[in-house]
Order: C-alpha cells, then sequence, then structure tokens
C-alpha cells in the first residue's frame, strides 16, 4: 500500500512522462501501480482508498442490526460476542466490537437530540442544587450551590442535611449575599418543592407556596433531562465538589469541624467570582453589579420555615423539645411558641432558637447539641432561681418560740441543722432551755456554747448547761511580769558615788508673804 507521498509522486512522474513504464522506473513500483492509480485520479475516486476485501462479521450484521435496535444501541460488545457464539460466529472478539461500534454509530446518526443554547435575560433566573460534601464526624455534608444564570455568579454554603428548612434558610442566604432577589427560582423535583406529579404537573410543596409569596419569586421545576435549563447548576456542583471535597486530585486534607468547610465554601465563591469566566470573558463579580439593577427587593426579616420547625414553649418550665433533646429558652417565653433549628456537623453543632416578635425575628438562645436524658440548660434563662441541694435545707421559723431560738445567733442554727441529723429527741424542749439560759448568761454564751455543741455532737439533756457551767468555772491563767513584780528593784542604787549639787530655797522678806 503506497502513502499519500508516494501516489503523488508517481502522478507527478506519469504526467512528465506520459508513459507507464517510464514511471514506474523512475518511481521504483509496478506500471500495473501506476496504471491503477492514474485511472482512479481519472474516475474522481479517492486515489488510496484499499479494496473491501469483506469481514468475518458480514454475516452475522441483520443479527448485530437487530440487537442494537432492540436495546437502543446500549448493548454492549462483549454480550454480543456471547450471543454471537451460540449462532455458529468463529471470529475474534475484538471484530466483534468494531462491528458492535460501526452498526452503533449508524444507529445513533440522526438520533442524536440537538440542543440550542439557552439564552437568558439579566435577573430573571436562579438555579439550585446539591451535592455530596466532605465527612465530618462520620456523618456527610451537603454542598447547596446556586448559580444565577446570567452573571454566572455562584453561591456555595454548606448544610447538615436537605430538609426544607436547611434549604429555605440557605435560599434566604442566597438573596442576602446577592442584594436581591431574581423572578425566577429553578430546581430539581424534590419533596421539598414538589410532592407529587399529577398527568405530568408538579404538585407544589405548600411551605414552598408560602416561602415564594414571602420573597415574590416563582418557584418553577426542571424538565427531565433538559441540561439546556439546568446544565449551568450541575456544572457548578461538578467544579464545586472538585475543589472543596477532599480528593486525591486536589490534596486537600479531611475537615476537623463545619466551620472549616463554611470556611472552605467562602473561599472557592471567593475565587470564582472574581475570575474571568471562559464563556463571559467577564468576572461574575462585575455582572452581578449590573444585573442587581433587574433584582426586586427582598423583605428585611426572612420567612418563618427557614428559621426551622416551629416548638410551643410550656407554660411552666422555658425548656422545649428539639429532636430528642431538650433546651432551655428565656422565662419571657413562656407559654409561647419559638423556632427552633441545628447548624454544623460534630462536635461544633448547635441548636438555634429564634423567636419572632413584634419587632421581627429575634435569636434567643443558642446551645450546644444535648444527648436524650441530659438537657441543655442556660441559668440565665432561669432568673431568682436558687438550685435546690439535698441536704442544704433552708432555715425559716414557723413559730414564735423558733424564731426566739434562731434569734440566738449562728450557733443556734448549726444546733438545730446538727441536732436534726442526728435524731435528737425532745428538740423543741431543749431549745426553749437555751432561750431560758440566753435570758440569763446572755446571748453570746449561749450561741457559742451551742456551736462546741453541734460541733461536738453534745445534744442530750443537759449538754449545753455543762458545756456553759465549763465556761464560767474555767480559771484565768497569769503569766509574770517585770511590771507585776513584788521584788525590790535596782533603781534606788543609781546615784551613788555621784556628785550631789545642793539646792537653796528662797526666804521671802515679807511676813505677809511668808505666812
Amino acid at each position: 500500500m503506497k502513502f499519500d507521498g508516494d501516489i503523488m509522486e508517481i502522478l507527478a512522474a506519469y504526467d512528465l512522462t506520459g508513459l507507464l513504464r517510464a514511471t514506474a522506473e523512475l518511481t521504483g513500483c509496478s506500471h500495473h501501480t501506476v496504471a491503477r492509480h492514474v485511472a482512479a485520479r481519472d474516475a474522481g475516486k479517492p486515489i488510496a482508498e484499499p479494496a473491501y476485501r469483506g469481514r468475518v462479521t458480514d454475516e452475522f450484521l441483520p443479527k448485530i442490526e437487530e440487537w442494537i435496535e432492540s436495546s437502543k444501541g446500549k448493548i454492549r460488545g462483549d454480550i454480543a460476542h456471547t450471543k454471537l457464539g451460540a449462532l455458529g460466529y468463529t471470529g475474534s472478539e475484538r471484530s466483534t466490537r468494531r462491528a458492535v461500534a460501526q452498526v452503533r454509530a449508524a444507529y445513533r446518526f440522526g438520533r442524536v437530540r440537538v440542543h440550542r443554547p439557552w439564552i437568558t435575560e439579566p435577573g430573571m433566573w436562579l438555579q439550585y442544587d446539591f451535592g455530596d460534601g466532605p465527612v465530618i464526624d462520620g456523618r456527610k455534608s451537603v454542598l447547596f450551590v446556586v448559580w444565577l444564570a446570567w452573571s454566572r455568579f455562584r453561591v456555595v454554603i454548606a448544610l447538615r442535611d436537605r430538609t426544607a428548612q436547611s434549604v429555605f434558610a440557605a435560599l434566604d442566604r442566597t438573596f442576602r449575599v446577592l442584594g436581591d432577589a431574581p423572578t425566577y427560582v429553578l430546581t430539581d423535583n424534590e419533596k421539598t418543592v414538589t410532592v407529587s406529579h399529577i398527568a405530568g404537573v408538579p404538585v407544589r410543596n405548600q411551605q414552598t407556596v408560602a416561602f415564594a409569596r414571602h420573597y415574590g419569586i416563582t418557584v418553577l421545576t426542571c424538565q427531565p433531562a433538559d441540561p439546556a435549563t439546568k446544565g449551568g447548576s450541575e456544572s457548578s456542583v461538578k467544579v464545586a465538589k472538585a475543589d472543596i471535597v477532599p480528593r486525591d486530585t486536589n490534596l486537600r486534607p479531611e475537615y476537623a469541624s463545619f466551620a472549616e468547610v463554611e470556611a472552605a465554601c467562602a473561599a472557592f465563591m471567593d475565587q470564582v467570582n472574581n475570575r474571568e469566566h471562559r464563556v463571559t470573558r467577564r468576572k461574575p463579580v462585575l455582572m452581578l453589579e449590573e444585573e442587581q439593577a433587574r433584582l426586586h427587593r427582598i423583605p428585611d426579616t426572612a420567612h418563618t420555615v427557614s428559621f426551622g420547625l416551629s416548638r410551643p414553649v410550656p407554660d411552666n418550665t422555658p425548656m422545649i423539645t428539639f429532636e430528642n433533646g431538650q433546651y432551655s429558652v428565656p422565662a419571657s417565653l413562656l407559654d409561647g411558641r419559638v423556632f427552633v433549628r441545628s447548624h454544623g456537623i460534630g462536635a461544633g453543632e448547635q441548636v438555634i432558637v429564634v423567636h419572632q416578635g413584634i419587632d421581627g425575628p429575634v435569636e434567643v438562645a443558642r446551645h450546644p447539641r444535648a444527648r436524650p436524658g441530659s438537657p441543655a440548660i442556660d441559668d440565665a434563662h432561669f432568673p431568682d432561681h436558687r438550685e435546690k441541694v439535698p441536704g442544704d435545707y433552708t432555715i425559716t421559723a414557723r413559730s414564735a418560740a423558733e424564731a426566739e431560738f434562731l434569734s440566738i445567733g449562728a450557733g443556734a442554727r448549726a444546733w438545730l441543722l446538727e441536732a436534726a441529723a442526728a435524731g435528737a429527741t425532745r428538740m423543741n424542749v431543749k431549745m426553749a432551755d437555751a432561750v431560758a439560759l440566753a435570758k440569763i448568761s446572755g446571748l453570746a454564751p449561749i450561741d457559742e456554747a451551742l456551736g462546741e455543741a453541734a460541733t461536738y455532737g453534745r445534744f442530750a439533756t443537759g449538754d449545753l448547761a455543762s458545756i456553759l457551767g465549763s465556761h464560767s468555772t474555767r480559771t484565768l491563767t497569769h503569766r509574770a511580769d517585770e511590771s507585776l513584780s513584788l521584788a525590790q528593784g535596782t533603781a534606788g542604787w543609781a546615784p551613788i558615788g555621784q556628785s550631789v549639787t545642793p539646792v537653796f530655797e528662797n526666804v521671802a522678806d515679807d511676813p505677809e508673804e511668808s505666812a
């Protein structure tokens, strides 16, 4: 078989000589070869086209075409080879695969679906989809990916689940990131949006209808297998997963907390929205500034369904129940209603409680995840509450006699607690005796004696009088001191050996003065 360059040389030599044998001598080939290529050129046929010699699969092509038609072009080559073997086929599997590929290509020709590009308008379409996020503490998170069709602006939010409350909270956050909301929101036919289909028409979820009415948007669901309208968000999910989820291709380590996943989502958004898009050749963040003029304003407060599940607060205890756990709320919300949802995964998971009041929604509590039987309590939610500990009794007089005994002092209170714990008998009589002794000896000695009796466990009849008597008969111990000594000192010896200066007394001359 001659290559194209060789054939061109043969034809050029023939045009030069006009003779077949002379051309053959010049090009080093047979004159029959020269004649075949000259005839093919004159007939206008492909010059180097080889002659078809037939294939081992030609006999079985009708059966292969039948299988391709019945399977709609999806039958595998190895399956066709096995079936052909049962019909007496002796060729190789490679020949079978080649024949199946040619028949499949012919089957698909004319059956290929042609997609027309979807040309969107500014401020009209927003699409969202979900992707499997990183695993945190053995639990898989969810990536909520939003694609604003005209500006190609993308928003990625990490969620702990795909419940209606989480999805609507993510949509509310998306609208506030974009600045406002578009006209249409397009998504898949999930239960949070579509509850059923009747005659091919999707029936909307009531929560979705209320959410859309609050923000002034229209929620639509895409048609099955329609990449023209849903391809943008699906491609965004693919790109977000490739960058955020730890894989061998991005060498990203595993996340230790849900907060790290949120930080990775924020970094991804900053990167993709501030670089030039390959289709528009503009940065999405700059196109968003133009598109914001076509977006409509959203309410200042979020819809209550985005706050979580509604829970009533009992009229006697400020505690609510959420997912088998109990959480405290401010006591001012007794007999009211709050909204509760969870945020995060693993050790950093939090339960957020929101109250919708006159001034709008307000976050009133935030707790770590509580286990069943171990409630999460904030002491600030229970004002003027004193924790009651067994054995720590509040002493309160309930009669005049008790009040008179307790007025003695701290020793009387200590005696009462210890005597009651020891099971002392005739306590009222002993308390009355203590009051009588206090009137005689004074409050301080009796209070001290009661304290000693409580310390040493002396609660028998007469013990208080005995302790008081031991105090009164106790003698004071005197210590010798130089100031109190009766011995003669040596101070008088100091003048010995010293000169004495005489002292003269003046006598008055006047007799009256002397008198």
